[in-house]
């Protein structure tokens, strides 16, 4: 199955974006899809570290959704970094354990850098799920995080 890419253009310093993704305060600020906050438990930023947080549903309707689907308001998620290139590339496997009814798998995801002129380009890469309501709702997730970015620093 094809991945799923997605880029933006971030107007910014290609420091500062970076930061946004490697400091767990920084992280906080904007990581997750709409209706959820993030808690950054732990961050290990080498090859083989890991990045432990909680991903915690705020709006009344996904807290509803979630309970109807019984799955937790609040989940853990831990990601094992693949590739750490300071300020060009960031990868990463995902454990995906919270599909009710579905064996645990892993993810893979990709984050490339680049500064172009006064703006950031970000290509994010990602594998697709095990069916396609669930690919979707990744797409869904990760299009709301990145315009959370866009939001943040102006794109």
């Amino acid at each position: 199955m094809p991945e799923i890419v997605m880029e933006r253009q971030l107007t910014a310093q290609l420091a500062d974006i970076w930061a946004l993704w490697t400091v767990p305060h920084e992280m906080e600020r904007w990581w997750g899809p709409k209706g959820f906050s993030v808690r950054v438990d732990a961050m290990d930023l080498r090859v083989g570290g890991e990045l432990r947080y909680a991903m915690i549903a705020e709006d009344p309707a996904m807290v509803d959704f979630l309970k109807a689907n019984g799955m937790p308001r609040e989940s853990s998620v831990t990601l094992t970094f693949t590739d750490v290139v300071p300020m060009t590339r960031l990868a990463w496997r995902a454990l995906v354990d919270f599909v009710p009814d579905h064996p645990p798998y892993d993810t893979a995801h990709v984050v490339e850098f680049r500064q172009v002129g006064a703006q950031v380009h970000l290509r994010i890469t990602i594998d697709r799920m095990h069916d396609d309501i669930w690919t979707e709702r990744s797409r869904m997730g990760w299009e709301e995080e990145l315009d959370r970015l866009v939001a943040l620093v102006g794109g």
